[in-house]
């Protein structure tokens, strides 16, 4: 299985800022993405849930079958 933790590298230490999911000795991979003083901090607005909303349709037949395909059905 494969999982993905968030950490920061400073000093020589590797400073996990989420739990890792193994309490057991495992192998990993760790891959640097960016100097944090390069990194601009997320701001609470950048993501707005539901702006979507409305702007999206699903038809009603949505679920069923495709005539190009009742060969193979």
């Amino acid at each position: 299985m494969l999982s993905t933790i968030k950490g920061i590298y400073e000093n020589g230490k590797i400073i996990f800022i989420e739990e890792p999911p193994f309490k057991t000795k495992s192998e990993i991979l760790i891959t640097f993405l960016n100097d944090l003083s390069e990194i601009a901090p997320l701001k609470n607005n950048q993501v707005r849930f539901g702006s979507l909303q409305g702007k999206i349709n699903i038809p009603d037949d949505f679920n069923e079958p495709l005539d190009e395909l009742k060969d193979y059905m």
